[in-house]
């Protein structure tokens, strides 16, 4: 039976002066490692592990937060500062009554 987590190829590498490790070319373009990719690194006795980690999409995120407010605003109006001001006060006081 074959190990499902064994290596498809295998490469040598050397580590540089600096501790820096090429990965090979072969590997980077299967694994999708571009500069600046993040990797999360293991050490296990004599075995150094490296993980691609996989970053959240900042602007993506912002783009869908910012259509979530677009179709509020356009469901309910724009808010003012006055609103925002009444509901902080209304927080604050639903909060002191609770004490």
């Amino acid at each position: 039976m074959k190990n499902e987590m064994a290596q498809d190829e295998e490469d040598i590498t050397v580590v540089s002066g600096k501790g820096q490790v090429v990965i090979p070319q072969s590997l980077r373009i299967k694994l999708g490692l571009r500069p600046k990719t993040k990797l999360l690194v293991y050490g296990y006795k004599d075995t150094v592990i490296m993980k691609k980690m996989k970053m959240p999409d900042v602007m993506n995120d912002l783009k869908t937060l910012y259509k979530r407010v677009d179709a509020r605003t356009a469901k309910r109006g724009k808010i003012s500062e006055e609103d925002i001001l009444r509901e902080i006060e209304q927080y604050r006081s639903e909060k002191k009554r609770k004490r």
